[in-house]
Formats: structure tokens, sequence, C-alpha cells
């Protein structure tokens, strides 16, 4: 154990595991749009998603598990000391999170969207530090955070435009704040567990709490077709995979060396896009200059981490 976590405190090792969380998060932007498509959900069906939402966590959630199973030769199973850890994390990562994202999705912009989900890396440093009080707020974090977000409206500028709505821009916000509790909580009660339980059961807790949620709203799944299957599949790994690293990460990390990686979401996302559909005139002189901001807010935090001794 002492081993794995002077692997997972290692910066190098930490900013490669962030990397391909984000990476595989980027990915989800142009594969939940191919997937509205194949499935005929449109973007202002908040139902729809939701339900969809939830199956794709649900599934996450088994893959997880039975990955883990697989790697510790026995069934991931909860136990009572662990269960009531899972539903708080799913409260907020799964439910509470995604419910406010496609509620705020379907009634604002995506760009608007992407900078404000971009503030969850504030919020779960604030709730860590001023709230549960596991780590040290610095000025030198704060500083970090704002050069990244900084990097991160320069890459949607065109598109800030409007006037804010609260079932709109006001439920992304919320779902920052879930988001930003999610990763502060994952921090606090990861300690003694297997990180990779407490993702899995949380995703499927709380895909079949959403899909739940969204069924009750009048929505449905989408047509399914063997690609939709398949898309569906990735998207569920995507969640698997790239949570239960972060989680890992978490568990061994201060929040607030792993959380400013979240900026990286929105820039894998464009990269991701330009390749796969075709979106290349995305890649402009102001989004190079806005991706220095996000390696440079990135460099700032981690210089903290390293002299604060976490």
């Amino acid at each position: 154990m002492e081993r794995k976590n002077n692997i997972l405190t290692d910066q190098r090792i930490v900013a490669l595991l962030a990397f391909i969380s984000c990476a595989l998060w980027g990915s989800a932007f142009s594969a939940v749009k191919t997937g509205y498509a194949l499935l005929g959900i449109r973007s202002n069906a908040w139902a729809d998603q939701l339900t969809f939402g939830g199956i794709r966590f649900a599934v996450a959630g088994v893959m997880a598990l039975a990955f883990g199973s697989i790697r510790a030769k026995k069934l991931l199973l909860p136990n009572r000391r662990t269960f009531p850890k899972i539903c708080i994390i799913s409260l907020f990562q799964t439910v509470l999170q995604y419910f406010c994202y496609y509620i705020g999705l379907a009634n604002t912009s995506g760009v608007r969207a992407s900078v404000l989900v971009g503030m969850n890396v504030f919020t779960a440093i604030l709730i860590s530090s001023l709230l549960l009080r596991i780590e040290k707020l610095t000025a030198r974090s704060i500083l970090g955070c704002t050069v990244g977000f900084l990097g991160l409206v320069l890459i949607n500028l065109d598109g800030l435009q409007g006037s804010f709505r609260f079932l709109g821009d006001g439920m992304i916000l919320l779902c920052t704040v879930a988001s930003g509790f999610s990763s502060a909580f994952m921090k606090k009660l990861s300690g003694g567990e297997d990180p990779v339980l407490l993702s899995g059961w949380q995703f499927l807790l709380g895909g079949l709490v959403l899909a739940g949620i969204g069924l009750l709203g009048g929505g449905t799944p989408g047509h399914f077709s063997d690609p939709a299957v398949l898309l569906l599949l990735y998207l569920a790994f995507i969640s698997a995979a790239a949570y239960s690293l972060w989680a890992l990460l978490l568990k061994y990390n201060p929040v607030s060396r792993v959380a400013v990686y979240g900026f990286m979401n929105p820039v894998c996302g464009v990269i991701i896009s330009a390749v796969v559909l075709g979106e290349s005139g995305q890649i402009t002189l102001r989004f190079v200059t806005a991706l220095l901001l996000v390696c440079a807010g990135i460099v700032i935090v981690n210089l903290t981490g390293r002299h604060s001794g976490a």
C-alpha cells in the first residue's frame, strides 16, 4: 500500500492519469453528440437525456465493478460501513450533478454550460478547504485556478452572450456545486476503502435513480440500434475508467492538485471534436493561448502541492 501511495503521489503519475481521465471525458462531448443523433434524442429533451444518461451510468457501474472484482479476485460488495459512503458520493456525483446538468443544458447554450462547468474546480477546492477542512486554501491555488479558468473562458469567448437564466445557467452552477461536493467527499470518505468499489457502486445506484427520474418525467432511452449500443458501451467505459482513475488520485492527493486538471476537459473535447467531427476550425491561435493558460494554472497549483507536504 505504501508503494502504491508513493507512485500515485508522484507528480508525473498524477499528471498522466489525470490527463487520461480528461482525454476520456473530453471524448464524451463528441460521443454524446453522435449518440443523440443515433438514438433520435433532441438536444432539449432533458427527460430522454436523463433516462439515457442513467442507463449509461448504471452500465458504467457494472463495468467498474466487474473490472474491480476480477482484479481483486472476489466480488466487490459493499458492507454496512461502505454503503452510506456510496450513497453520499452517488447523491452528489451522479444524481444531483447530472440532474442539474441535463436540466441546465436544455435551457442554455453548450458554450455557456462548458464555461460554467469549469467552476467545479473552484467549488471542489473551496468545499474541501472551507467546509470540510480536509486541506488548506492557499493564495497560489486560487491564482492557479483563476489562470486556468481564464483559459476556459478564452476558448468559449464568442458564445458567452445572453442573460442569466436560473433553469439554464443556475442549474449548471448547481451542477458544479454537486461536483465539488463529490470530489471533496470522495477524498474524505475513501480512506481505507477501494476507490473502484466506491465509484462502481455509486454509478450503479445513481444511474438507476437517474433513469427512474427520467422515465417518471416522460423520457425514453431512444431508439437503439447496433451502433447506438456500441456507443452506449463506449460512453459507459468512459465514465467507469475516467472516474475510477480520478477517485484513485483523490484518495492519495489533495483535492486541489487533482481538481485543477478538470480545466483540461473542454480542451481535450475541442481537440477530439476537431479530429472526430471535422471541426478543425476550432484550433486557432486563441485556442492555443487558452491551452497555455490552462497548463499554467495546473503548474501553479501543483507547485503549491509540492511545498505543502500534502
